[in-house]
């Protein structure tokens, strides 16, 4: 009896392994976006002469959102919609215990931070699209301004800009939750979107994905990078609307 206890006793401790929670493509989607996104704003910036080059960051936010919305239909576990949205009461009572020092743990998207993510992936896409039919009222035009009057682009030109502040204050938001999350609770959320896992608590036994099925992903793109090409090249040439001045 002293024996087996002994031997209990000198087995060597180990710790459960991190479970992942984030495929790949969700994760490359993350960082390619903050990318575009960033690259979107700097040639903005630098003026009209990179016009092309901020029109080619716009294209490639309209198909990473396009894919990650797919994706949160067809992809893995936690990049599922259906998996990490939560209804009004669910979120109200996760906020109130999120203040409380509580929280309910979630291994995916908690409920607050998945309608943060909703929310811009909505208003980037709307700021992207709004900005294929827009025009600088100077030298250039969006691609598929042909489509519009001018007065239509000007409009959305306008919703192109006042968006973008939309967008600066749920990104800086989306910050501070991140480094409230690493300050309360420990928790890295960055480098869970770099590496995919997350530590065992607050992810139950088996309920880690296998595989992030980046094939089907990788079609997708190609699927909607090709179908933006065709409706960009298809597009009507600018006609200048005369019955608007």
């Amino acid at each position: 009896m002293n024996a087996t206890a002994s031997t209990k006793s000198d087995a060597p401790w180990t710790p459960m392994a991190p479970r992942k929670i984030w495929d790949l493509p969700v994760r490359v989607f993350h960082w390619a976006l903050a990318a575009a996104v960033t690259a979107a704003f700097v040639t903005n910036k630098l003026g009209v002469s990179y016009f092309k080059y901020h029109v080619w960051c716009g294209y490639t936010v309209i198909v990473l959102v396009l894919f990650r919305l797919s994706w949160g239909v067809i992809g893995t576990r936690y990049a599922r919609f259906n998996n990490f949205l939560r209804g009004p009461a669910t979120t109200l009572r996760y906020a109130l215990s999120w203040m409380q020092g509580r929280p309910t743990p979630y291994a995916g998207h908690n409920p607050l931070g998945a309608w943060m993510v909703m929310f811009l992936l909505a208003a980037i896409l709307a700021q992207a699209l709004s900005g294929l039919f827009g025009n600088d009222d100077i030298l250039n035009v969006g691609p598929l301004y042909g489509y519009v009057s001018n007065k239509l682009s000007l409009q959305l030109t306008s919703l192109h800009r006042k968006l973008f502040y939309w967008l600066l204050a749920a990104v800086a938001i989306h910050v501070v939750a991140v480094l409230a999350h690493w300050v309360a609770k420990r928790e890295n959320l960055v480098l869970a979107m770099i590496t995919g896992y997350k530590p065992p608590h607050g992810v139950t036994q088996g309920d880690g994905i296998e595989s992030s099925r980046t094939w089907i992903a990788v079609a997708l793109i190609i699927a909607f990078a090709a179908t933006l090409a065709w409706i960009v090249r298809h597009a009507p040439s600018p006609v200048t609307d005369t019955s608007y001045f």
